[in-house]
């Protein structure tokens, strides 16, 4: 990792030592990413065989996965893994509950009544990253928030492995979440599918989930094109690390490596006001990470990261907000005194004993955020993230002509007459109303 002088460095090499790899090769990626959907939407079923043999390695002869395979992917799973799916469904589910959004009326003037209410979309497509590691903890954290806004169709893609199968623990937490087609399908081409639709992947309203440079470059184009919404940018992924001289080395290192490990193109920080802390750290970080089975992929990301000593940690606090990193966590003596110092981050990470890595499994929070800087303006996945808010509004005689007059000076102020003459003409039928009751 490289390590920076924050007080030593010019405003140009600040702005560099906050850039993303992904942002290097966006170009790149971009135009990869529009062939690969132009082949999908224009021949289907098609382009996605062709394109998952070339990219995967394989083409199956049915995308969607048939019953037998589900109770094949159940049986071939430990006790010990089956029964960790369903313990961290369960605190997923207490905590997304908690949080879900009521419906609600009030009478804003006599007369007026104005509600909102919450309708679930209709049919969303969740995907879930196998590549070089399956995330059955994904299928969890959307396909529990899916069922619970009550979407009628939950439709799930999964790239397939070199034999053609779908990775059995993500079958079993899309099962278990109640998700109704999993399809074997990866990468740009699977969102694309999702989007347009095929003969045999159904066009789906809303997308999710998490995933590579050129998944979250596929969703950004399909929603750009309005072919479909998404939940928001969704990956590589990214750790910021504030940590104080008390913090644990080890703790420190484990996290950074924990980012590291999932891709080339993931990126970690570390901000800390000691020196001896980030030299500490340093060590770490080697030994660890010659034990790591990932380790190749993991020193690939390190490439592209930083360990910076600041004069202060509010100074930390001030590049974090800048940087907007998709998990915050606070390694420091009193983390919860400095958490009204985090303006923008997509999960954070109280005290030494809570790894990020407890957050992308169980305890119960989401672990789809928005990275690249997109926890400025946006929050992680959550039942809302499923569900469209319809507002309703009903007036009666009397209603209309107590605030009628405000609708109609308002209307004539920016020049719409037939805005104000469609109030005026009810007023007076109102009044008329009111005089002959």
């Amino acid at each position: 990792m490289q390590r920076l002088d924050w007080p030593a460095l010019d405003v140009a090499a600040r702005e560099a030592a906050l850039q993303r790899p992904v942002q290097a090769v966006a170009g790149r990626t971009r135009d990869t990413v529009a062939a690969i959907i132009d082949e999908v939407r224009s021949r289907g079923d098609e382009a996605l065989r062709e394109i998952s043999a070339r990219l995967d390695g394989v083409a199956p002869d049915a995308f969607e996965v048939a019953e037998a395979e589900y109770e094949a992917a159940a049986a071939s799973l430990s006790p010990a893994l089956r029964s960790a799916i369903v313990d961290a469904a369960e605190r997923i589910e207490r905590f997304h509950r908690a949080g879900m959004v009521q419906p609600y009326s009030v009478e804003t003037a006599p007369g007026v009544v104005c509600e909102r209410m919450v309708r679930a979309i209709a049919r969303v497509g969740l995907y879930v990253p196998a590549g070089s590691a399956p995330l059955p903890s994904t299928a969890l954290m959307l396909g529990v928030p899916a069922r619970l806004a009550g979407c009628r169709e939950r439709v799930l893609c999964t790239p397939p492995r070199r034999d053609g199968s779908a990775d059995p623990a993500v079958l079993f937490a899309a099962q278990l979440t109640g998700v109704h087609r999993v399809f074997k399908l990866g990468g740009a081409q699977a969102i694309a599918a999702m989007a347009f639709g095929t003969a045999s992947v159904p066009r789906c309203d809303k997308l999710f989930g998490p995933g590579n440079s050129y998944v979250t470059e596929a969703k950004q184009q399909v929603a750009q094109g309005g072919s479909a919404a998404i939940d928001m940018p969704a990956g590589p992924s990214e750790v910021l690390v504030i940590a104080d001289a008390g913090a644990d080395a080890a703790f420190v290192a484990a996290d950074l490596l924990s980012q590291a490990e999932h891709g080339p193109d993931s990126q970690v920080l570390l901000l800390s006001d000691s020196d001896a802390l980030l030299d500490a750290v340093q060590g770490e970080l080697a030994i660890q990470l010659a034990a790591l089975p990932r380790a190749d992929i993991a020193r690939q990301a390190l490439a592209g990261s930083r360990l910076v000593r600041v004069e202060a940690l509010g100074d930390a606090f001030d590049i974090s907000n800048a940087y907007a990193p998709e998990h915050l966590i606070l390694a420091l003596r009193e983390p919860r005194a400095w958490l009204d110092r985090v303006d923008a981050a997509g999960s954070v990470f109280l005290g030494d004993f809570t790894p990020e890595a407890l957050g992308d499994y169980c305890s119960g929070t989401n672990h789809v955020l928005p990275t690249n800087g997109a926890a400025r303006a946006c929050s992680g996945v959550s039942v809302a993230s499923f569900q469209n808010f319809v507002s309703v509004q009903a007036a009666s005689a009397a209603g209309i002509a107590g605030i009628g007059a405000c609708a109609v000076t308002l209307a004539e102020a920016e020049g719409l007459e037939a805005h104000a003459s469609a109030v005026r003409l009810r007023m007076g039928r109102a009044g008329s109303a009111q005089e002959a009751a």
